[in-house]
């Protein structure tokens, strides 16, 4: 299984998104061809009602640990509620540029 439909499976077991975006976002920076290490994730979930942005983040980081600890050097995260979501609609979600050395922008 990639890496992408891994993080997939795991934030739709974990938070029944409404809108769950995973896009491998590794060719925008220095890593060898065929590298899963650099994701942007739009997780917009019910779940994260009354949660501060960092307490979702955390929940995330928590359903991610072992691909955190182990192959995934970067993720953009992008939390929401449904209704902060739909405040959203035609907003482009950009990921910030690599700070690594050597990275591409």
């Amino acid at each position: 299984m990639m890496m992408r439909e891994q993080i997939e499976a795991k934030l739709k077991a974990a938070f029944e998104p409404v809108l769950l975006e995973v896009v491998d976002e590794s060719y925008r920076h220095n890593v060898p061809a065929g590298s899963e290490s650099h994701f942007k994730v739009v997780l917009v979930s019910d779940r994260f009602t009354g949660e501060r942005f960092l307490n979702r983040h955390r929940m995330i980081y928590g359903t991610l640990t072992d691909e955190l600890a182990t192959t995934i050097h970067a993720l953009a995260l992008h939390t929401y509620t449904l209704k902060e979501w739909e405040g959203l609609q035609d907003t482009l979600l950009t990921s910030p540029a690599c700070r690594g050395a050597g990275s591409i922008a």
